[in-house]
């Protein structure tokens, strides 16, 4: 038994010491030191490169290469006829009808620089990032030059007038506005003051006119705008813009297709008369017609800026448009603009808050209709007219389609839309009735509901 004992605690002894080593490599290293014997297994050597060789020559292995080639092969060539075949049937992308600058956005009108600011064309100047800001895409300027009423020969077209700066006033401004991608068109109306817009002898004024474009080419300027006029003469210059009033859709043809003009200028037609936007707009390119805002519009002015940006041809808007600024008060100048980023009283702070909501749907509207194809150049469908309401779509090619819907009455209006191309549903872009027609939300097209004086601007992709 002595033995026994003697025999065990030997035994725990090695084991113990055993115990310690491992303990110790742990604790060394984290890792168990495991002893193997050498001789423990047969090494692996694998085929070598005559055996490999000799094995791939075989008829079954040269037999499945073969067959592998020629699944590889023919599956190439099916997916290079599937990849013919989906292009020929392919739609044919509509071709994008030639645009100039002055189609891709709003212009901005400045009629009364002094108005607009205090520092005259320097003040301009300062706006500019103003401008790019409100994403527009060129700045209608002046009239500037100097004139007296009813005299002739005190027409100068290329000289400023004092009042609101000088002609190096007018380079720096046409050289900043030409860096930041602002293009620049001068108002060139002769008498701008007077009845008698061209003293009655056209034919003195024209010849003045050509010789200032040839002076007027060497500056950056693009374009040149002659207002309140019947009678348009081509020009040798880089662009030529008309403007006209009180015309029918007949007239309004007769002056572009005989005045040369590059873009004319007429007022916004009566929202209800959709029949004269159809044969404007049938009859002659999108892109040489444009509409003027008028800063006493019947409807809310979100809702004019909604048709203003959405129907086909130039947008242009004057200063103080996008804050809805109203023209013969005057409380209403371009000046309240430059407050609106100052802390509002009290008594101002709600007059304040509505004309940054409407700045910010001018520069929502401005933004779409500078990137989307079928607000650039699309198609115009009318969906609903009424003597109060109106719905229109619009849409191009492949591209998202967009429609308008706006109601300036006093009553609600249900709208029954009906086009081959309408879906059930549609997305809300932008919206004046942001409680019953929540922006990002899908809306029904069968039955359009509208309360008063109420505007949305809906979208939906291209279904084939």
């Amino acid at each position: 038994e002595m033995k026994d004992i003697e025999l065990n605690e030997v035994e725990l002894n090695e084991v113990g010491q055993e115990t310690q080593l491992m303990t110790r490599e742990t604790q060394k290293n984290g890792c168990v030191k495991v002893t193997v014997p050498e001789n423990a297994g047969v090494k692996y050597t694998g085929l070598s490169k005559d055996e490999l060789m000799k094995i791939t020559s075989t008829a079954g292995w040269v037999q499945t290469r073969r067959a592998l080639l020629a699944l590889f092969l023919l599956g190439w060539a099916g997916m290079l006829a599937g990849a013919i075949v989906i292009i020929v049937q392919a739609p044919r992308c509509k071709p994008i009808p030639e645009m100039n600058w002055w189609n891709e956005g709003p212009l901005y009108q400045i009629s009364d620089v002094n108005q607009f600011s205090e520092k005259g064309l320097k003040g301009v100047e300062e706006k500019l990032d103003y401008l790019t800001q409100m994403k527009v895409k060129g700045l209608i300027l002046g009239p500037i030059h100097t004139v007296q009423a009813d005299q002739l020969d005190t027409l100068d077209l290329v000289s400023v007038k004092s009042a609101v700066g000088t002609e190096n006033d007018l380079k720096s401004l046409l050289d900043q506005a030409h860096k930041k991608g602002i293009p620049v068109v001068l108002n060139l109306t002769p008498s701008y003051d007077t009845a008698s817009v061209w003293f009655n002898n056209v034919t003195a004024v024209a010849e003045k006119i050509k010789v200032s474009a040839k002076c007027l080419s060497t500056l950056s300027v693009c374009f040149l705008l002659l207002s309140r006029a019947s009678l348009f003469l081509l020009m040798t210059f880089r662009a030529l813009m008309g403007s006209v009033t009180s015309l029918s859709a007949d007239e309004v043809s007769l002056v572009l297709n005989r005045s040369g003009v590059d873009l004319l200028l007429t007022g916004l037609p009566d929202p209800a008369e959709t029949g004269v936007i159809k044969k404007l707009y049938s009859s002659h390119p999108q892109t040489s017609l444009g509409s003027l805002a008028s800063r006493t519009p019947a409807a809310p002015i979100r809702l004019y800026q909604m048709l203003l940006f959405t129907l086909p041809g130039t947008p242009v808007f004057s200063a103080g448009d996008e804050v809805g600024l109203k023209a013969g008060v005057s409380t209403e100048k371009p000046q309240i603009m430059w407050d609106l980023e100052n802390p509002a009283e009290e008594k101002n702070a709600t007059a304040k808050e509505e004309r940054i909501a409407v700045r910010n749907v001018f520069k929502a509207l401005s933004d779409l209709r500078g990137k989307e194809r079928s607000l650039l150049h699309g198609e115009y469908v009318s969906l609903h007219s009424s003597a109060t309401s109106l719905a229109f779509l619009r849409l191009w090619d492949q591209s998202s389609r967009f429609l308008t819907a706006m109601n300036w009455g006093n009553d609600p209006v249900t709208m029954i839309l009906s086009d081959s191309d309408l879906p059930a549903q549609a997305q809300v872009r932008l919206t004046t009735d942001a409680a019953n027609l929540a922006v990002d939300s899908m809306v029904s097209l069968e039955k359009l509901q509208l309360g008063p004086k109420q505007a949305v601007l809906l979208s939906y992709p291209y279904a084939g």
